[in-house]
């Protein structure tokens, strides 16, 4: 099967396939505040990732190219809210324009549309040097997300079956390109092991992408003829994932993906450390169900929401969301418990 025919088939299965599972967001809940002493006017969604500088912690996260005319549209829908919005945004992975220049386009248009706004390029650990170097000129990118994607592999029909030296691999990128590297799991969530070693290599931020959001263990099952089910349920839920990194590696930037579906989730995400966060198939699906007007509206409705539940909990910015007090409680509990994190910070700070 040709890559574009299944990045084609990626699309129609991931908005069949999204909201299964559960993120563990609703295990986290706020201390309320009644006197929050807050101004409405004066929160600032302001964030960064490194070294660059965000105007909104929301992303629109990697999703489609190489698929041929219909992956190019979709870019060019996203690209268009990203500028309208003034938010971040990702290509998917850019391995097929690696190997078939007339795909090319299908991520070449998203810095056609949105000339001045950040953008990031996407290849996976398998990739050189070189190919970070030519994904990165490709789209003049900002940033440069590499992702994990080992589960996905094992299901998918034509996966890989080598994942030997992906860490040196990903090593010798983030010391020779020249921007910012986010390494980003695919939807089955990054551990305290994986961070400390992508830390030790000099990888300074991360995005977990969590179990909870698109399922890419059942998206390649529905491509396969005999269903390798024990995967469908395979990873650890976004929340417990960011406090897994954010407690482990303090210095690591978090991104928070996975399973983020409305404005209380990314809230959430960033209490619990995350710094941005990133989502999929909710604009992917607005945009082709509703079209761009639609998903520009989504978008501005999620930083309105954003704002209000900002002010309720009294805080001004990204950086004091960050610190205030919550409780973490169900399986989310028990999951970071078991494995020896301290929930008690969250809830006493």
């Amino acid at each position: 099967m040709s890559r574009a025919k299944r990045k084609t088939e990626h699309i129609q299965h991931a908005l069949s396939t999204a909201d299964q599972g559960t993120s563990g967001f609703d295990d986290i809940a706020f201390v309320h505040q009644s006197l929050p002493d807050i101004r409405i006017s004066d929160i600032h969604l302001h964030t960064t990732l490194g070294e660059l500088s965000l105007s909104s912690p929301f992303f629109i996260n990697a999703m489609t190219g190489g698929g041929g005319q219909k992956t190019l549209e979709i870019n060019k829908g996203l690209a268009e809210a990203a500028k309208h919005c003034q938010i971040a945004m990702a290509v998917g992975s850019q391995m097929a324009a690696l190997k078939d220049d007339k795909q090319r386009e299908t991520f070449e248009i998203v810095r056609k549309v949105n000339e001045n706004g950040i953008i990031f390029a996407n290849i996976g650990s398998e990739a050189t040097v070189d190919d970070a170097k030519r994904v990165v000129d490709m789209i003049e990118a900002d940033g440069l997300q590499i992702h994990l994607n080992a589960v996905q592999e094992l299901v998918m029909p034509e996966g890989d079956r080598d994942f030997t030296g992906a860490l040196l691999r990903i090593e010798q990128i983030v010391q020779t390109v020249q921007v910012p590297v986010i390494v980003k799991e695919v939807g089955f969530g990054m551990s305290r092991e994986t961070a400390l070693r992508l830390k030790e290599i000099g990888v300074k931020i991360v995005d977990v992408g969590g179990f909870g959001g698109t399922n890419f263990a059942c998206i390649e099952n529905k491509r396969r003829s005999n269903i390798i089910a024990y995967f469908n349920d395979w990873g650890i839920p976004t929340a417990a994932s960011i406090v897994e990194v954010v407690q482990t590696s303090p210095s690591l930037v978090v991104v928070g993906s996975g399973g983020v579906r409305t404005a209380l989730d990314a809230v959430k995400a960033i209490a619990l450390g995350a710094s941005a966060v990133g989502m999929a198939v909710p604009f992917l699906r607005t945009l082709v169900e509703q079209g761009v007007e639609a998903l520009v509206a989504y978008i501005e409705e999620l930083h309105r929401d954003l704002t209000l539940i900002m002010g309720a909990l009294g805080a001004r910015t990204i950086d004091k969301l960050q610190r205030v007090p919550l409780v973490i409680r169900g399986d989310t509990h028990h999951w970071l418990t078991e494995r020896g994190f301290d929930t008690k910070i969250y809830s006493c700070r």
